[in-house]
């Protein structure tokens, strides 16, 4: 497989910039791998398609509030700055992205508040655009943390070109974000409201959680044409031993598994060991999956629509089917679907 057998023509008035205007009313296109059937739907119906005791596993990874600006000292200027990971707690060193780069050298301090309670000295050049920070406040880790809270702002992907809004902080997050740690949000529980959670629990739809943080290698183009040769970027990843246990059961029942979005699923599919089971993990992942793919656990899944070559939508289209998937994206552009984050739904069956 190549980059470009990924490629297709997406308007650019179809990437949605705004989430719809109720969590489970966005739309939904429903793709029947067997039958090569193509639904419209709402969100919402997706529970018809399931029965007591299936199963829906989330990603409950939190996003945090990761773009900050300071500015540079001595000249003034503005300076972007995304906290992408923290390295070291004790020391309070991050990796982060900074634009304009070419402004920024080691040595520099950016300043975030005017009276400089929070600093950052730039300690480490590691990409074209990332720095390593080592971050100057004096108080608690835990006052550091809240500080970084209140400076930062929702961190909308760049596509999205007006400013952030108050909604943002609260639509940017699905309802069951407990552990803090993403800088993108897992953009198909974005849609689950908990008018469907508490219809699930009614239903006797089970769910079951893992942990993904999402980072920005999400998003980065694939810069080679041979897909064997891309190298994901590491994400943090955490199953413990209660959720595993509740997949592999209901496996073994031969339940629905419904996994939401491709990073639920590079999770999960990270830690299948060669019984076909759900082990316990704690560590990072750069898996990439592509077609041709064995998928073990998903005999479903519920995802978004994705931009062309991203490694997102390489992921569907083994899960999918290539072909399939194509036909269904040209549909999905005709009857002018919303891609990409705030955009709206699929479910592959």
């Amino acid at each position: 497989m190549k980059t470009s057998d990924f490629n297709f023509v997406l308007p650019e008035e179809l990437l949605a910039d705004r989430p719809a205007d109720y969590r489970d009313e966005a739309r939904l296109m429903v793709l029947h791998r067997k039958e090569q059937r193509i639904e419209h739907r709402q969100f919402k119906d997706v529970l018809d398609y399931y029965n007591e005791g299936d199963l829906f596993v989330m990603n409950n990874t939190k996003v945090f509030p990761a773009r900050l600006y300071g500015k540079k000292e001595k000249t003034g200027a503005k300076i972007e700055v995304f906290l992408l990971r923290e390295l070291d707690a004790e020391t309070r060193v991050w990796d982060v992205l900074v634009d304009p780069a070419r402004k920024i050298r080691i040595g520099n301090k950016l300043f975030f508040t005017d009276d400089e309670s929070l600093v950052a000295e730039v300690i480490d050049n590691t990409t074209s655009r990332g720095r390593t920070l080592r971050f100057l406040f004096d108080g608690s880790y835990e006052e550091f943390r809240d500080k970084l809270k209140e400076l930062g702002e929702t961190p909308l992907p760049k596509y999205i070109k007006r400013e952030v809004e108050p909604e943002d902080a609260e639509r940017y997050q699905t309802i069951f974000a407990k552990h803090e740690g993403a800088v993108a949000a897992p953009t198909a529980g974005l849609h689950f409201s908990k008018h469907m959670l508490k219809k699930m629990e009614i239903m006797g739809i089970e769910t079951a959680e893992v942990t993904l943080h999402v980072g920005l290698g999400t998003f980065n183009p694939i810069e080679v044409e041979d897909l064997s040769k891309h190298k994901m970027e590491s994400e943090k990843a955490i199953i413990d031993q209660a959720n595993a246990d509740k997949i592999n059961s209901k496996v073994e029942e031969g339940k629905q598994i419904c996994v939401v979005g491709t990073t639920t699923m590079r999770a999960i599919e990270t830690t299948v060991s060669t019984n076909r089971k759900i082990s316990t993990y704690d560590g990072w992942t750069n898996k990439f999956i592509y077609p041709p793919y064995d998928f073990a656990i998903a005999s479903s899944m519920i995802t978004n629509f994705h931009t062309p070559k991203s490694t997102l939508v390489m992921m569907i289209a083994a899960f999918a089917g290539r072909d399939f998937l194509m036909h269904a994206y040209e549909e999905a552009i005709r009857e002018k679907y919303k891609f990409y984050s705030y955009g709206d739904a699929m479910l592959i069956l």
